[in-house]
């Protein structure tokens, strides 16, 4: 069972989200937020599996309760994705630096929202499908000139192309047949570059990729 934590301080927001997700055989809502502090509060209290957050809350916003779940290591396995009303909101950038795995706007298809949760919880990074590239070069045209690529001197060389190619959004899927290997193998690989850079998940992955000067804006065509 998937355990899902809801923070958003509209009460018709979480109660729309709640009737959907409980809906699913697999996932479970065991608690909601209607700000940041509360959200942080009920993460430690309950460990979920996934927080579902608001971008924009009252006290603390989701933005530094992200902070605050994804820096404490007993919140290790907990995952957070942003829920925000625009495509391409301006803290959506530094949401994923802070370590959330992804981002839904609220408006979103129901399957997609059910999708995303159990994603998010395989392991894969979210973000809404419509926008991923454009958002990934918004990201990268915002970002600081690449730093010396000193933290990439452990991957293979193997590892450099798959986490280049993760950095471009590709899937697993895509991956493996840009490469003409398994889905299996391209996981692994990209599981491996994970362990070795030290990041929570895939979103951190694309972050460090276009930081790291790996990827540059321009490429996804």
């Amino acid at each position: 069972m998937i355990r899902v934590l809801l923070a958003d301080d509209q009460l018709l927001v979480r109660a729309g989200f709640r009737a959907l997700l409980d809906a699913q055989p697999d996932i479970e809502v065991v608690g909601e937020a209607a700000d940041g502090e509360e959200a942080v509060g009920l993460a430690r209290e309950l460990a979920p599996d996934l927080v579902l957050m608001d971008i924009r809350m009252p006290l603390v916003d989701g933005l530094a309760a992200t902070r605050r779940l994804t820096t404490d290591p007993r919140l290790g396995a907990v995952k957070v994705v942003m829920l925000t009303t625009f495509e391409l909101d301006e803290y959506v950038f530094e949401a994923l630096r802070s370590g959330a795995s992804g981002f839904l706007v609220k408006d979103t298809e129901p399957e997609e929202l059910v999708r995303a949760v159990r994603a998010v919880v395989a392991g894969d990074a979210l973000l809404s499908p419509g926008v991923t590239r454009r958002l990934i070069e918004e990201f990268a045209a915002r970002s600081k000139e690449p730093a010396a690529p000193a933290r990439l001197s452990g991957l293979t060389e193997r590892e450099r192309e798959v986490m280049a190619l993760v950095g471009m959004g590709l899937t697993n899927e895509e991956i493996a047949r840009r490469l003409v290997v398994s889905p299996l193998t391209a996981k692994t690989h990209v599981s491996r570059a994970m362990v070795k850079l030290g990041v929570r998940d895939r979103a951190q992955l694309v972050v460090l990729a276009y930081e790291s000067g790996l990827v540059r804006p321009g490429w996804l065509g």
